[in-house]
């Protein structure tokens, strides 16, 4: 019997959005803070937490932060439905298992890790002395920063993005060149997937940052997606130049990809390691070794053309150099290559050339 995948509002990310600024909740935790009363908030009330409370005032009303900040003038905790739309509990004294492991030294903070580890729900515990809010989801105890020291953290993140993007394109550009030329070599291929791969990387760690600034980083949202490209550029450059028959097995390609996807960054800078993946020479005497594409990137170039029709395409013609060089009617010959197609595809490969 498999496990069940956690409910998205139980994870750090979850978590971390109903979190952010401009959701009512932060609301309520701000005006806690600026009060120095401290808090404790449970978000869930299913019979695990149900089981930890003791005590306490049972009613059930519709969240508001003016009413969370009144009810944490209290010593207890307050317990919230699980989406936080509503305030089940409050002035409740928590009992977790003291078997559950914590560094924490404050009664308040040591309660909040070890119901969250106990129940599995998240929860955030606020500090009367020091002035911040911690978040305890999914095993992990999540610091919340003001969204100033967030945002300055995002552009510096945002930076780097760009300069990755930068150097992709530029290496991009190089590749596309050598390929429509003839004279590609494994080491102009791994070139640009380990700059795709840092890029993907470091656009990822941004969204942490885009989840938790909430409506304070839209601005940042817009950049990054332009910054990011398509979503399938590593996809067509495996696709191109995996160790396969014509058209890459879907099964391999996936494999490929999660091995890439699974690597740790000390072994992104590996070129030995990168081909291995790909089953390209591994030796550094074989990096300038020629390698001819199947023609999937140049494909993807040219708008609006499918996945499936590029495996028709490239399965009839098996390389670029055979694509490039065919006729309108070699391309309408194809399986299932309508004329219309054919004449988009032929237009768009002679505007490359």
């Amino acid at each position: 019997m498999t496990e069940s995948a956690p409910h998205p509002g139980t994870t750090l990310l979850g978590a971390l959005k109903r979190l952010a600024p401009g959701t009512p909740l932060r609301e309520g935790l701000e005006r806690i803070q600026r009060g120095h009363t401290g808090g404790l908030i449970v978000i869930g009330d299913g019979p695990e937490v149900v089981e930890l409370c003791d005590g306490g005032i049972a009613f059930d009303v519709p969240f508001q932060p003016t009413l969370l900040r009144e009810l944490c003038k209290m010593d207890g905790a307050v317990i919230l439905s699980a989406d936080a739309s509503r305030i089940l509990r409050a002035n409740v004294q928590l009992v977790p298992s003291p078997t559950y492991p914590t560094a924490e030294s404050g009664t308040r903070h040591r309660a909040a890790e070890r119901t969250a580890l106990q129940t599995g729900v998240p929860v955030v515990s606020v500090s009367a002395s020091m002035n911040t809010l911690t978040l305890y989801a999914e095993g992990q105890r999540h610091l919340m920063e003001e969204p100033t020291v967030l945002t300055q953290r995002a552009n510096q993140a945002l930076s780097t993005v760009e300069r990755y993007r930068s150097r992709l394109d530029l290496a991009n550009q190089r590749l596309f060149v050598a390929e429509m030329n003839n004279y590609a070599t494994v080491s102009d291929v791994l070139n640009v997937l380990q700059r795709q791969i840092m890029l993907e990387r470091a656009a990822n760690d941004m969204d942490s940052h885009i989840v938790e600034l909430g409506v304070d980083a839209r601005q940042l949202t817009l950049q990054l997606s332009e910054l990011r490209g398509s979503v399938n550029e590593i996809e067509m450059l495996v696709r191109d130049y995996i160790a396969a028959p014509t058209i890459p097995d879907e099964e391999h390609l996936a494999q490929v990809l999660r091995t890439l996807s699974e690597l740790p960054d000390s072994q992104l800078l590996n070129s030995a390691t990168l081909a291995r993946a790909l089953g390209l020479p591994a030796t550094e005497e074989n990096l300038m070794q020629d390698v001819t594409p199947r023609g999937y990137r140049a494909l993807s170039r040219i708008p609006r053309v499918p996945t499936f029709l590029m495996d028709r395409i490239v399965g009839a013609f098996g390389e670029l150099p055979a694509l490039l060089s065919a006729s309108l009617d070699d391309i309408v010959a194809a399986d299932s290559v309508s004329p219309l197609w054919a004449r988009h595809i032929y237009d768009g490969l002679r505007r490359f050339a």
